[in-house]
């Protein structure tokens, strides 16, 4: 399949000013002759590389279809590492079907889902966790997470896992030395520095894999419930937050029966910020139902924001509902302070005797008060101190820790083979099993299933 010609459209669907139909392989400049013709009559076949040409596309009976630009990208210097011609047209979707429709009968196949990005990796232009930072360039709902795909896509990622994998390569090379030549004069590694080697390399896994917690927020965000009993505050901070008036708020308990979500970026944190329907007994069907999702989302979320009205108090029904979820999930939000400036620090010791194994602020959502406090609460909960560093290789992806996880514990085995005195054979065979789970992060050592499993997951175009 890969010595086909492979076509899509590689823009968004919609109206805007330029659409572009990707051509991708041996036959990318005949396909595209047969249905762009040039002002000058000069034939994209004969173009030098990154030229750029004008003209029209027409039908097979002679229709005008769409006055367009051609470019012509000759491999192995193009993103898929073969020839590329892309076709810019005015972007509305209906022209662009009908070129595409064309590019398609003139002899290329409809690319698959992430096909273009697929065969850059397997013409060596990428490796794969690069190609997997396109996807995550895509998706990122932050600028700080475009910053760490970004990083992804430039190899700051593989080339970590590289030096890994090459600190085991080398040692692997001088363990089979000494087993494939026994008699040989040449110096052999001791016991001490097998061992050195090892911890160095595991240690240089454990500090990838301790940024795991991290790199998926800022991938996939945070899960934030807005939770109390009705007319708290909830949709008042929701509304705050986002700085838009999303959530209806009246003084009547009860108006939120369903959940709001939306996104906020805090710092280059996407949080999901989910307001709920207020915690309370009711004989109404529709907020007996909303009830039991809010606690469904609490068992979901991240952090739980459980928020008080500072006039109401804490009552023995909000102890009892705290009781249910764990204190490191929860940060205890009094309300309204500005409804009682005076007493807002009596109520908020108040508020710590009775709940003292929570963390707890004071805020009032409609004047504003205690938000940056909010903030930087949320911040301090999951992040260490120095995490905005732009382009640092966080590990964002599951896959690449699972195989990350495999491998330490195969090195593990083999310190327990060093430890244990074992001959080399068994150290050597648990650090050819490091080698594949590093590889498998790279490409290097991942099956083909798996390859076509993971393009199958990018957009169509890309």
């Amino acid at each position: 399949m890969q010595d086909e010609t492979i076509a899509a459209i590689s823009t968004a669907y919609g109206a805007a000013g330029v659409g572009i139909i990707r051509i991708s392989g041996g036959e990318a400049a005949l396909v595209a002759d047969n249905v762009f013709k040039s002002k000058s009559g000069i034939k994209l076949k004969d173009k030098d590389t990154y030229r750029i040409t004008y003209g029209h596309i027409y039908a097979e009976d002679g229709q005008l279809i769409d006055e367009a630009l051609a470019l012509t990208m000759r491999g192995p210097y193009t993103f898929t590492g073969e020839d590329v011609v892309e076709l810019q047209c005015h972007g509305g979707i209906v022209v662009l079907q009908k070129a595409l429709a064309l590019v398609l009968k003139a002899g290329a196949r409809l690319a698959e889902p992430g096909e273009f990005s697929k065969r850059a990796f397997l013409n060596g232009r990428l490796d794969l966790a690069q190609a997997e930072g396109i996807m995550e360039i895509i998706n990122a709902k932050t600028e700080t997470a475009v910053n760490v795909a970004a990083s992804h896509l430039q190899g700051r990622l593989s080339e970590m896992i590289k030096i890994c994998r090459q600190d085991i390569l080398e040692l692997v090379s001088s363990l089979e030395a000494d087993l494939d030549f026994p008699e040989e004069d040449f110096e052999r590694l001791s016991s001490e520095e097998i061992h050195r080697r090892l911890t160095k390399t595991a240690g240089k896994i454990k500090e990838i894999l301790q940024s795991f917690t991290q790199g998926r927020i800022i991938r996939e965000g945070l899960k934030i419930a807005l939770v109390g009993k009705p007319n708290v505050g909830k949709s008042s901070l929701l509304n705050t937050l986002i700085k838009t008036k999303r959530a209806i708020v009246t003084d009547i308990p009860g108006t939120t029966r369903d959940t709001i979500e939306e996104y906020y970026n805090l710092g280059g944190i996407p949080l999901l910020l989910i307001d709920t329907a207020g915690i309370r007994e009711s004989d109404d069907l529709v907020e007996k139902i909303g009830v039991q999702k809010t606690k469904e989302i609490v068992e979901q979320a991240d952090l739980v924001l459980y928020i008080f009205d500072i006039i109401q108090g804490i009552t023995s029904e909000d102890q009892a509902y705290l009781n249910n979820i764990p204190p490191e999930k929860v940060l205890i939000l009094v309300n309204k302070i500005d409804l009682l400036a005076e007493g807002a620090h009596t109520a908020l010791s108040k508020a710590r005797e009775k709940l003292p194994q929570y963390r707890t602020l004071l805020i009032s959502a409609t004047e504003q008060l205690g938000i940056k406090e909010l903030e930087d609460e949320i911040k301090n909960i999951f992040f260490t101190e120095g995490w905005e560093i732009k382009g640092t290789a966080f590990l964002t992806n599951v896959r690449h820790k699972t195989a990350l996880d495999n491998a330490e514990q195969a090195l593990i085995n083999a310190q327990n083979s060093l430890s244990k005195g074992l001959p080399s054979d068994f150290i050597v065979l648990d650090l050819k099993v490091v080698l594949d789970y590093l590889g498998e992060i790279t490409g290097e050592t991942v099956d083909e299933e798996i390859v076509n499993q993971i393009f199958s997951q990018f957009c169509l175009g890309k």
